[in-house]
This record gives C-alpha cells, sequence and structure tokens, in this order.
C-alpha cells in the first residue's frame, strides 16, 4: 500500500468526478472509498447486519450515524413496522436528505439533538454519562459516536419516546479506537 497526501484545496474536491476520473487513471489499480466509507457496497453489507429473527423481534433499531452508510443499510433491511432510530455524530440535518437519496422506506429517522456540538465535540456531561455507563454495564463506549448515541437512547427512554414493552436493538458499532 502506498499513502499519497493531498492538500486541503485537492481533498475539497473528493466528491469532483473529474478529479476522481483523474486519479483512476493516473492510479488504475485502485478502488476509491468516500470518506466515512458509505457507497453501495457498504450499504449492501450494512443490510447484512439484521437477521431474519431481527425483522420480526425488534420494534426499534438504534444506530450511531456518521456518513449514513450503516442506517440505509439497516434501513433497507428493515420491515415496514420497525423503526430505525439513527443518532448523529454530525451537527446539523444534512444527513436526513443524504440518506433519504439512498432509500425509498420512511420508518426512519436521524436525531441530531445529541451530537454535543458536532463530530468528535464532547462536554463534561457526555463524559460523565460515558463513564457512568460503563461502570454500571462493563459496555465499553467512546465520545464520537456510541456515547453519544446511547446517551440519546436512555434520554429517550426517560421522556417516554418509546412505546411501552417496546423491544430495542442498539447496534454498538466500535469505534473504540477514537476514545480519549
Amino acid at each position: 500500500m502506498q499513502l499519497v497526501f493531498v492538500s486541503r484545496e485537492k481533498y475539497r474536491q473528493k466528491n469532483n468526478h473529474d478529479w476522481i476520473d483523474e486519479l483512476t487513471q493516473h492510479y488504475p489499480n485502485t478502488y476509491i472509498i468516500p470518506e466515512g466509507g458509505t457507497n453501495e457496497l457498504a450499504i449492501q453489507g450494512c443490510q447484512e447486519i439484521l437477521t431474519p429473527e431481527d425483522l420480526n423481534h425488534y420494534d426499534v433499531i438504534c444506530c450511531a450515524v456518521g456518513t449514513g452508510g450503516t442506517i440505509t443499510g439497516l434501513i433497507n433491511a428493515s420491515s415496514s413496522q420497525q423503526e430505525i432510530l439513527g443518532f448523529s455524530a454530525l451537527k446539523g440535518d444534512f444527513l436526513q436528505q443524504d440518506v433519504s437519496q439512498l432509500t425509498h422506506k420512511s420508518n426512519w429517522k436521524i436525531l441530531d439533538d445529541y451530537c454535543f456540538g458536532g463530530y468528535a465535540k464532547t462536554t463534561v456531561e457526555l463524559v460523565s454519562f460515558i463513564n457512568n455507563f460503563e461502570q454500571q454495564y462493563r459496555i465499553p463506549l467512546e465520545q464520537i459516536y456510541t456515547g453519544k448515541m446511547f446517551y440519546g437512547i436512555f434520554d429517550l427512554i426517560s421522556k417516554g419516546y418509546f412505546k411501552e414493552n417496546a423491544k430495542i436493538l442498539i447496534l454498538h458499532s466500535g469505534g473504540l479506537q477514537g476514545r480519549s
């Protein structure tokens, strides 16, 4: 593998088809993975996360959201009576539009209420929640994705968001290398 560093100016062209074509011509035996990894193959792979039993057993499926590939795969694989709930690690509601272009289903939503200021941003409140959660449940979290998601889920439970006796599947997608 050979790493090639590019300037910020070049990097801003990451979605420019001409620049991608230029890269492909210069590096003919390459496969370009978009920032965050979301593409058709990623979505297809994430569709395989849910098992047939999951489709009949859970009312709500929750995941952290970065670029939208994981949640799109879950949405596409879900049954129509399930709610797919994403917890954005990023500030802003643009992910809702991005994901809507990747799926035709409507049984989902992405919340950015628990992004704690945006990607890789954190607060004392979030860190305290993560520390208490890990101590109580012995499940490691990190402050970029999964900590925000679990915080959001617990907050929604405390506010009565979920139907009584709802069965919730929470996808812990890792990211522990981002722990601080």
